[in-house]
């Protein structure tokens, strides 16, 4: 299974010029707990998430509606590609402490955004699948059933 089929299906984005605001606005809009932020190619700038909100903005006492994204956001971004495996980006998020990881093409363009929710789900549906395949096997009395 591709990381992409694994993704939400709507992305959640911003521009570059968007303020806190819009940041909050689209990750409450989309239940989501971090947005890409995008330049007009839609090539990944930077990604917004809570934990901004907790560290940067709420110390530094900014206005969140005039407040410009990209001076809060978190860059660099470690990205996934088409070519990432699930297994990989679990062990890079985990290792790493992100909950969210943006997907790119190899010019950095934002195909979607992966969260650890969506790979853990993916994960013990795989495991799920497995203990089943292994009941069976085990209650299996002999050649032929």
């Amino acid at each position: 299974m591709s990381l992409l089929e694994l993704c939400d299906r709507e992305i959640a984005s911003v521009p570059l010029n968007a303020t806190v605001a819009d940041a909050i606005n689209k990750m409450l809009d989309h239940h989501v707990g971090a947005v890409a932020v995008v330049d007009s190619e839609f090539r990944v700038a930077g990604i917004f998430t809570e934990r901004d909100v907790l560290r940067k903005l709420s110390l530094a006492r900014m206005d969140p509606h005039t407040a410009p994204v990209r001076e809060l956001m978190t860059t660099p971004v470690e990205m996934a590609t088409r070519s990432t495996g699930a297994g990989e980006a679990l062990t890079t998020m985990l290792e790493r402490h992100f909950r969210h990881l943006p997907v790119a093409d190899d010019d950095g363009k934002l195909l979607g955004v992966l969260s650890i929710r969506n790979l853990l789900e993916w994960r013990v549906d795989d495991l799920s699948r497995e203990l089943e395949s292994l009941e069976a096997y085990v209650s299996n009395d002999g050649p032929g059933g």
